[in-house]
């Protein structure tokens, strides 16, 4: 089963810090909570330094969408995300400063809690074939457009921030993406 996520109808959520705001596409199982996720997926808005919500247990991926870029640091590393799709993997308990380089950006975040699920994340810039072997994929068209085509032969149209997730994929899957498109193929896994 495909579903499409539309960047219009996502609601804005509350950071776990207080300090902003973010928009949750998807977590798991379905009904979680913040503090009881086994996976979850979201898109925020930073507009501001500040250290990043702790979240113990919990593994991250940060990944760039627009804007000129941040570090983030941690106590002994610095990420440094400055070009389309960079991304950045830490541990969700270690305290991380984000510093904007140059004005607002937004991000796309993949957070899995140890033990109970594990994400696998790609950034690609042009057409991808191939089996999912995820209980979940998720698709995220950060630029262009990416036409994707299920093994049932189902065609759908992903535009610049719309995503989709697929529960588990009962076949190849085929994305097409436009000369300028950028996007991310994300793959969930709960044992």
């Amino acid at each position: 089963m495909a579903t499409v996520l539309r960047a219009s109808s996502l609601a804005a959520v509350p950071w776990k810090n207080g300090g902003g705001y973010t928009r949750e596409l998807a977590a798991g199982p379905e009904g979680a909570s913040i503090d009881t996720f086994a996976w979850r997926l979201s898109i925020a808005d930073v507009s501001a330094d500040g250290a990043f919500s702790s979240f113990a247990g919990v593994d991250r991926v940060l990944i760039l969408l627009d804007g000129a870029g941040m570090t983030l640091a941690e106590p002994d590393y610095v990420h440094t995300l400055n070009e389309p799709l960079a991304m950045a993997r830490f541990a969700g308990e270690t305290p991380i400063h984000a510093a904007l380089v140059q004005g607002p950006t937004r991000d796309f975040n993949v957070m899995t809690r140890r033990g109970r699920a594990h994400a696998s994340v790609t950034s690609r810039f042009e057409s991808h074939e191939w089996t999912p072997d995820h209980d979940v994929t998720f698709l995220h068209c950060a630029r262009g457009m990416v036409n994707v085509v299920l093994a049932h032969g189902e065609r759908i149209a992903l535009a610049a921030s719309d995503s989709l997730r697929i529960e588990r994929a009962d076949g190849r899957v085929a994305c097409e993406a436009s000369q300028d498109a950028s996007w991310l193929q994300i793959g969930i896994h709960t044992p």
